[in-house]
């Protein structure tokens, strides 16, 4: 049996009154739970994460092109990728809260660690994909930059931006003039425990591989392995 929860506090807690609250509702809802739940009727969120994700590249690669105008395209990406990494986003919804409003199956609601960081930042997601339907594009921007923009400046301070994808694109842009792409290879298990491979190709050639539980963390282990085979150090 679905049983509802209130948003009230989560709407005060992000300053947001949502018009359509089953859109609201479903961002929360999680596929696990609809497996659980065939008879309720209810959508799960994948879609509005799917959509979430593009309105949060856009916010952020806004903010970037105009905050920071003489750092090259190059660093911008890396910029964007430390805002909207998992860990990153993961942490905006655990403040929020989001856990609380969370519809999981009784096997997901017991996942910790970074299994419930990946569900939280999914959720994060599917939260803006929402917001942009309920309420348009300006008011999911104003949500991102209270929640993301400043991270900024702490990620520019500790350098952390430098992960492994940002040194291999900064390398391969330097020595080879090309930019990394990354490619699915592979993805295996349940929904609550897959694996995906991710290869780290220079123009259409695969350099190497990597294997993550999600697709983020997939392409930083590529991305390691393929400075360890081109011996670039990150320093």
């Amino acid at each position: 049996m679905h049983i509802k929860k209130d948003y009230t506090e989560l709407e005060k807690r992000v300053a947001i009154n949502f018009r359509d609250d089953a859109l609201l509702e479903r961002a929360f809802i999680h596929r696990s739970y609809i497996n659980e739940n065939p008879t309720a009727g209810l959508r799960h969120n994948e879609r509005l994460e799917f959509l979430g994700d593009a309105v949060l590249e856009l916010a952020v690669t806004d903010f970037l092109f105009a905050q920071y105008p003489d750092t090259p395209e190059g660093e911008l990406t890396a910029y964007r990728a430390s805002l909207v990494r998992t860990e990153s986003i993961s942490d905006a919804a655990n403040k929020l809260g989001f856990d609380e409003f969370l519809f999981l199956s009784k096997g997901e609601s017991k996942d910790e660690g970074k299994a419930r960081d990946y569900i939280l930042a999914n959720t994060f997601e599917s939260f803006v994909g929402a917001l942009y339907l309920d309420q348009g594009y300006d008011a999911a921007q104003t949500f991102i930059a209270a929640q993301l923009f400043p991270k900024m400046e702490s990620i520019l301070a500790d350098g952390s931006w430098k992960d492994a994808k940002s040194w291999v694109q900064e390398k391969a842009q330097e020595i080879m003039s090309v930019t990394p792409t990354y490619a699915v290879m592979n993805e295996v298990g349940p929904d609550h425990a897959k694996l995906f491979t991710v290869g780290i190709l220079f123009g259409d050639k695969m350099v190497a591989e990597g294997t993550g539980h999600s697709k983020q963390e997939a392409q930083q282990k590529a991305a390691k392995a393929a400075l360890t085979k081109m011996s670039w150090n990150m320093e």
